[in-house]
């Protein structure tokens, strides 16, 4: 026996070979088996996935044909729509250009009509004015001693005014009330207090002694006695235009004076018979 026997060898043992055939046999036998398992798995599973993800790509396909015919279809209408809208609104504003069109011409119409209406008034004023500037400087036989102003005239038949100057009873009520208007604003259609027309002054100031007179210039040139200018005295009502159709009236207050609510500009004003002749005068008291 050798010294060295009873140790162990440190190689490992060595395998027979049949072992190793089995073993190999055995191995090969598996991943043999496991290859085929796979390939067949490979191939069994190549068919379906073909055939699953065919069907999703048309259907995708499709849905998105579908989405976009009827966004187009949605585009579509919302465009009709806001044409119709435009047509709506483009028809109203047709409608209402012409409505305006229409109105700013019956708005021209009466601004012509207003005036002419007011050149004929001007001019009948200026012609009524140079009447009766030819009344006031005729003579007159029956008042020979008076003159515009209230002085006294040294020829018979050449006065231009009136026979009173003194206002009595009722007409000195009147003339009061009209003198304490003066410097009141002139307002078309106001019968006072703080404002008035030509003829709401004269209503109102007759109103305060129970006397009811019209309310328009054409009436009052026609409520009383008709009076020449050469004998006027305090309180009769002067008036402008023809007995009828005047346009402005005013009062007598005596002195060759008169009192008148006369425009805008000048309000109720005291003025002297030659700053504004009048027409005529009718006599109510």
């Amino acid at each position: 026996m050798s010294h060295t026997a009873h140790i162990r060898s440190h190689r490992k043992p060595r395998r027979s070979a049949s072992t190793l055939a089995v073993r190999a046999g055995v191995a090969g036998g598996v991943l043999s088996t496991l290859a085929v398992a796979g390939a067949s798995g490979s191939a069994n599973a190549a068919e379906p996935v073909t055939q699953t993800l065919e069907l999703p790509t048309l259907t995708a396909d499709l849905a998105a044909q579908a989405a976009q015919s009827a966004d187009a279809t949605e585009q579509a209408a919302a465009n009709y729509q806001l044409q119709a809208e435009r047509d709506a609104a483009a028809a109203k504003a047709a409608k209402k250009a012409e409505a305006d069109l229409a109105e700013a011409k019956k708005k021209a119409a009466e601004a012509k009509k207003k005036a002419e209406e007011e050149a004929r008034k001007e001019a009948a004023a200026r012609a009524s004015r140079t009447a009766a500037r030819t009344t006031l400087s005729t003579t007159s036989a029956d008042t020979g001693t008076t003159t515009l102003g209230g002085g006294t005239g040294t020829e018979a038949g050449t006065s231009t005014d009136t026979g009173s100057s003194t206002a009595t009873g009722s007409a000195a009520a009147v003339v009061s009330f009209v003198r304490a208007q003066v410097g009141k604003a002139y307002v078309s259609g106001a019968t006072g207090p703080s404002a008035y027309d030509c003829s709401g002054l004269v209503q109102t100031a007759f109103k305060q002694i129970g006397v009811s007179l019209p309310r328009v210039s054409q009436d009052q040139s026609t409520a009383g006695t008709q009076v020449s200018l050469s004998n006027l005295q305090p309180g009769d009502i002067l008036y402008w235009g023809g007995a009828g159709s005047a346009y402005h009236v005013g009062v007598y207050v005596g002195d060759g004076m008169f009192v008148g609510a006369q425009n805008p500009s000048t309000g109720v004003v005291e003025r002297p018979l030659s700053y504004d002749p009048p027409t005529g005068a009718v006599r109510v008291l």
